[in-house]
Order: structure tokens, then C-alpha cells, then sequence
């Protein structure tokens, strides 16, 4: 398939292109997934990957059915080296008709970088505005207080300028490696206050793997309750082997947004460590064998599913830590769907 180049004009084409990213997102796939390797994935790398091969990678997610990448983040290059290149990853890639492009963002410096791409014709059409649910993680991994981030969020949302598809991400949702216990309450509370920043979108995230089937079930179906208007988007790490089983407790609760990255990669930045031992993401290819072996459609193609995660791998240069990729694709998908 050829890509189309990448679109010009500003506020009013990245405007026409959210709303062409909405035709993928409802072509009867079951479930939207967000293949999330070009970004939270390779934060966790200590090696640059050089910019055209992470455009091929993004490219390639997009041309086998996503309807979500996450293609870059502005972060300081200072405190995340492998984003440097954010501004001329996003000058070159193809773009889709039907996919939204997501870009990170910490802060209000970060979406004046977005809407100056967005300006120049070939910025992303999603960004994502992140909070954490505890003091201490939002100390460790954005340098200032949950008050003072919320400030920040509500500035970055104004400063956006309805250019973007916001995407809020509480992260530390299901608990935390330095505080414990996370009362569901301030998580509610917090997807509150993303609404009231004009986020409709609002990832829960499990960062570091403590969430369980129930506590999953529970805290969705209660943001459900509370907020019926915003999307709930679902973020988990596989840090104790329970990520397709919470995955399929927030399918369930009505969930049907997730993110994923090919091969298990990611965790937190590589320069700002927090848990301990594997953080990566819930595997790309695992999460849709499972879901198309439930008869849940992703509107992932298959028949490439494996090559691309060859393609992760040849780009990191080394074995990733899914398992569908070793043993292939469920043989009894057709036979039972």
C-alpha cells in the first residue's frame, strides 16, 4: 500500500485529519489498540535508534491496521536522548488516512513544539498530557508535584488549541512502587479533572504491573459510572505476568481502547528508573492472537503480525519477549471463528 505524504495546512487539515482518523477506529474492528513500541517502548532504550528507522517502524504499524501509533515524544532530549529527534521523525513519516499519530507531551514547552510542527504541516494529531496518581512517582519521573502538574495540564490543553485529539494519562492508576496503596477515589477524581480540562480520552495506567483482574474490573466499571462521557483508554505493563489477564477483566468491564507494544518493550524512561525488575509493555502480539482467538476483531493483519514483529527486532537487535512470536499464531483461530 503507498503512503500518502505527510499533510499541510495547519490547524484547520490537522482538524480534517482527526476526523478522517475516526473511519479506522469504526470500520467494525471490536477494539482499538494503540502499538506503542515507537514510544514508551524505546524510552526504555539506552541507544539512539537512528530517525528513519524508527519512521519505518511507525509506518509499518500503521500500514498493517492500527488505528493508534505512538510515534514520538517531546521530551528534553536532556532527560530522554532517544526523542531528540521528535520534530524531524514527524517532518518525515507518511501519514495514513484513518490513523491518529499520538506525541507525548510533559509538559507546556512540549505542546508549543506540537502545535509548531502542526503549524508547519507535518505534526502529530493526538497528543497525550500525562499526570501521575501519586506525589512521589509524579516527583520521580516529571520533576514536580501533582499540583503543580495539574497546572501544567490545564495549560497544555489551552495551549493545544483544539488542534489535537487529547489523550490524559494517569499514570500509577492500580498503585505505586514507592507509595503502595493508590486510594481509587483520587484516580476518579483525577479523570474529573482531565474532563474538566477538555480531555475526553483518559488512560488508566499500570505502570509498574500491581494490578490484578478485580482491582481492574472494579476501578474501570467505576470510571464508567462517573464519567460515561469520557473514552477509557487501558494502559498495562507486564511486570508480573498479568497483563493479557487484566486486559481481558477491562475488555469485559466495557474497555475498549488498549495500548500495546510489539515484542513486550518499554517501562519507564532509561535514565529515570523506578521498579524493579521487567517493566515492559503487554505484548503486541500476544494481546491480538488472544483477542481474534475470543473472536474479538482488532483489525490487525494477521498474515503480517509476525513479520513486523521481526522487523522490532531487527531494529533493537535482539530477541523481544513475546511468546506468540516463538510459537506462532493460534492454529484453531479459524476453525473455531
Amino acid at each position: 500500500m503507498a503512503a500518502a505524504g505527510p499533510h499541510k495546512g495547519g490547524k484547520a487539515v490537522a482538524r480534517r485529519h482527526a476526523g478522517e482518523a475516526a473511519s479506522r477506529e469504526d470500520d467494525g474492528r471490536a477494539v482499538v489498540l494503540c502499538e506503542c513500541f515507537a514510544r514508551d517502548g524505546l524510552q526504555h532504550e539506552p541507544d539512539f535508534l537512528p530517525t528513519d528507522t524508527k519512521m519505518a517502524l511507525v509506518d509499518g504499524f500503521a500500514e498493517i491496521g492500527f488505528a493508534r501509533v505512538e510515534a514520538t515524544s517531546y521530551s528534553n532530549p536532556k532527560v530522554i536522548p532517544q526523542f531528540a529527534d521528535a520534530t524531524d521523525m514527524l517532518r518525515g513519516l507518511p501519514r495514513r488516512p484513518g490513523v491518529f499519530y499520538k506525541a507525548t507531551c510533559a509538559n507546556v514547552r512540549a505542546v508549543e513544539r506540537a502545535v509548531a510542527d502542526a503549524r508547519a504541516g507535518f505534526g502529530a494529531n493526538e497528543i497525550s498530557l500525562l499526570v501521575s496518581a501519586t506525589e512521589s512517582h509524579s516527583m520521580k519521573n516529571l520533576a514536580r508535584s501533582r499540583a503543580d502538574q495539574w497546572t501544567n495540564i490545564r495549560e497544555m490543553a489551552t495551549a493545544a488549541g483544539g488542534r489535537f485529539r487529547l489523550i490524559g494519562t494517569i499514570s500509577m492508576a492500580f498503585g505505586c512502587p514507592f507509595e503502595g496503596y493508590v486510594n481509587p477515589g483520587t484516580v476518579i477524581d483525577d479523570v474529573g479533572r482531565m474532563r474538566d480540562a477538555g480531555v475526553r480520552h483518559v488512560t488508566l495506567g499500570d505502570t509498574t504491573g500491581t494490578a490484578t483482574p478485580v482491582t481492574t474490573r472494579a476501578l474501570f466499571r467505576r470510571m464508567r459510572a462517573e464519567y460515561p462521557d469520557v473514552v477509557p483508554i487501558a494502559h498495562f505493563h507486564d511486570t508480573r505476568g498479568t497483563g493479557l489477564a487484566n486486559y481481558v477483566a477491562a475488555l469485559e468491564s466495557g474497555v475498549r481502547h488498549f495500548d500495546c507494544a510489539f515484542g513486550g518493550v518499554g517501562g519507564h524512561p532509561a535514565k529515570v528508573k523506578y521498579g524493579g525488575g521487567h517493566t515492559g509493555n503487554v505484548c503486541t502480539e500476544d494481546l491480538v492472537d488472544l483477542f481474534e482467538n475470543m473472536g474479538v476483531k482488532t483489525g490487525i493483519d494477521l498474515d503480517r503480525l509476525l513479520s513486523t514483529v521481526q522487523a522490532c527486532e531487527d531494529a533493537l537487535g535482539r530477541t523481544l519477549l513475546g511468546r506468540v512470536s516463538r510459537s506462532g499464531l493460534n492454529p484453531l483461530r479459524t476453525a473455531t471463528h
